[in-house]
């Protein structure tokens, strides 16, 4: 990096910084005020400005704020106390605000259901936190019911917009209710350090853990990025992520609303009407994951892509192999992407658009934040230790675990780590005498490197990368590889058992436009990758699993390997000898098995 450009870089991150933290040091010096309190505010100060818009209902800033009285008095009528929690399953619409506003103002706790989830895994959601009343939607009740007989005793069953047996019909009760201000005085007392919501792991790897988010943790993340993407009243946000994950329910709503902009929810992410509602509702900022991005750019030309008004795309997971593109075609002027965890201390934000990187911590900046890149050993999943028995730094583009360590005090309120409703699940995620006896630090579970001036780089999730030949293989950097290549639509890549083979040889689940040329791939996958990077098994499938945030699911399909037998997709195989790939036949595949063929 030259003078100049790194004093640019300097410049942007230096005055991104400033924008961010001059709001939420605000929200740490005001212990006493909540977001429901922000809210009046904001109702008293913009009144009949449009706050909330979906293609169901909008809302003014003043029927947000009224229809979230609604619900408290509903919620304090009901026996909901300071720390109750209520569960709320809802597909994305302004009334999924009102909902969590009201029942925080009541001093209760909002568990954001995932809608996708049904049955046992939907029960321990519900279970885990102990809710004491559910609010489900009617068009989710049918999935809800596959729940019901997995669930703990105890919770009253509330449904909007219908009632079928077994549920008390809410939004007709709420209707009725008087919609004027509670009187402060009938309030509960709450501090920023009280819980507020419950957000939920995708479970990609498990069942989902509820992540603790208090009142601080969530005013900081509408602030912080108010801040950090310069919002005005002046613009409109365009959501379409969940609202029960944090990017969609807090980030971007909340960015918008402490602005006095506007939000435009949408449903479900269509690729198809992406652009039109970006354009028929004269958005100026979206909010994105990484994969979102990568649909966007594999969808046909869509004659609305570039008559938009958009100033701002801000999200996390955007791939360096796609960045560019992304930004070209579409005509983005800027991308703040950013790295964070909902229930994490460790925050990165790019404010200078450095293609690839999740954000830059400056050399003279480095003492205000307590984030380390430390080695890690890929097979035990745990940090190394050196002779001393302390956790060992990596070197400037070495690959290891991001850490950020773990401090309560009250004038350091972002560093504080609130952990999960299972205890259990919170002690996994710190790393004890780190650095000296007694530290704690908060594990993300992700692989970074960072470079000489700061910039850090995301490399693969935690158990997502695996061993081989004695060479950690990141799965992420695999993908970028191959999806490259002309016809890959998607990419997934993981690893999979051979018998008598140490570690895990690389396999990748690929989604094609039309035909595979396999000798192109095994050229292209030769002259992009590492011998040891190369997947030595293709499986080629219509559509690659994935959560409702595009999370690639592995757990199947690295169950079910390379064997032809369990799975009627095709399969192929870098033959060794050949050097191509082949049809993997079921022959073929015991020959491997049975160590004919050596790997």
């Amino acid at each position: 990096m030259g003078l100049i450009e790194r004093i640019g870089s300097d410049y942007a991150y230096l005055t991104g910084v400033l924008r961010s933290l001059s709001k939420v040091t605000k929200v740490a010096k005001n212990p006493g005020r909540t977001y429901p309190q922000v809210l009046r505010g904001l109702a008293e100060t913009y009144g009949d400005k449009l706050a909330l818009i979906s293609d169901r209902e909008r809302l003014t800033y003043r029927q947000y704020d009224r229809r979230g009285d609604q619900y408290a008095r509903w919620a304090m009528a009901h026996g909901i106390t300071k720390g109750d929690v209520v569960a709320l399953m809802m597909p994305n619409r302004p009334e999924y605000l009102a909902v969590w506003l009201g029942i925080a103002r009541a001093g209760g706790v909002i568990a954001l259901l995932n809608t996708n989830l049904t049955g046992a895994a939907l029960a321990h959601c519900v279970n885990i936190v102990s809710a004491k009343h559910i609010i489900v939607d009617a068009a989710l009740i049918a999935g809800f019911r596959t729940a019901e007989p997995h669930l703990k005793a105890g919770p009253l069953f509330w449904c909007h917009g219908g009632s079928p047996e077994g549920y008390e019909r809410l939004d007709t009760r709420i209707d009725a209710l008087p919609d004027g201000p509670i009187p402060e005085s009938e309030l509960p007392q709450l501090t920023i350090d009280d819980k507020c919501l419950y957000v939920y792991t995708s479970g990609t790897t498990g069942l989902p853990k509820a992540a603790n988010i208090n009142h601080y943790r969530v005013q900081s993340i509408m602030f912080g990025f108010n801040g950090a993407m310069k919002m005005g009243p002046d613009d409109r946000v365009y959501v379409c992520l969940p609202m029960y994950h944090t990017s969609g329910g807090v980030l971007g709503p909340g960015a918008a609303l402490t602005a006095g902009a506007s939000v435009v929810l949408r449903e479900k992410f269509s690729a198809s009407m992406f652009w039109d509602d970006i354009v028929k509702n004269e958005c100026t900022v979206f909010v994105y994951i990484g994969e979102l991005c990568r649909y966007l750019l594999n969808s046909p030309p869509h004659p609305s892509e570039t008559k938009h008004r958009i100033r701002l795309a801000c999200g996390n997971g955007l791939r360096p192999d796609i960045w560019a593109d992304f930004q070209k075609r579409f005509r983005i002027p800027k991308i703040l992407e950013w790295y964070a965890a909902t229930e994490g201390n460790c925050v990165f934000l790019n404010f200078d658009g450095k293609i690839g990187a999740v954000g830059r911590i400056p050399k003279w900046m480095e003492r205000k934040f307590f984030v380390e890149i430390v080695r890690f050993d890929v097979d035990t999943e745990q940090p190394v230790r050196g002779p001393d028995g302390l956790v060992v730094k990596c070197e400037p583009g070495e690959v290891g675990e991001a850490i950020s360590k773990i401090i309560n005090d009250p004038k350091r309120p972002s560093q504080r780590f609130e952990g999960y409703a299972d205890p259990g699940a919170t002690d996994k995620k710190i790393l004890r005498d780190a650095f000296e006896k007694g530290d704690r630090w908060f594990r993300t579970g992700d692989l970074m490197r960072k470079d000489a001036v700061g910039y850090y780089y995301f490399v693969d999730r935690i158990g997502d990368t695996f061993r081989w030949k004695g060479e950690n293989v990141a799965t992420s950097e695999v993908q970028e590889a191959i999806t490259t290549f002309p016809g890959i639509k998607e990419a997934n890549v993981y690893g999979v058992r051979v018998q008598g083979a140490e570690g895990r040889v690389g396999m990748a689940a690929l989604v094609v436009d039309g035909s595979l040329d396999l000798d192109g791939f095994g050229r292209h996958v030769t002259g992009h990758l590492a011998a040891y990077a190369r997947p030595v098994f293709l499986r080629v499938t219509g559509e690659i699993d994935a959560t409702s945030t595009f999370k690639q699911r592995k757990i199947d399909l690295v169950k079910q390997g390379f064997d032809p037998a369990a799975t009627g997709d095709a399969l192929f195989f870098l033959h060794p000898i050949l050097q191509t790939y082949v049809r993997l036949t079921p022959p073929l595949y015991g020959d491997v098995c049975e160590g004919r063929i050596r790997l």
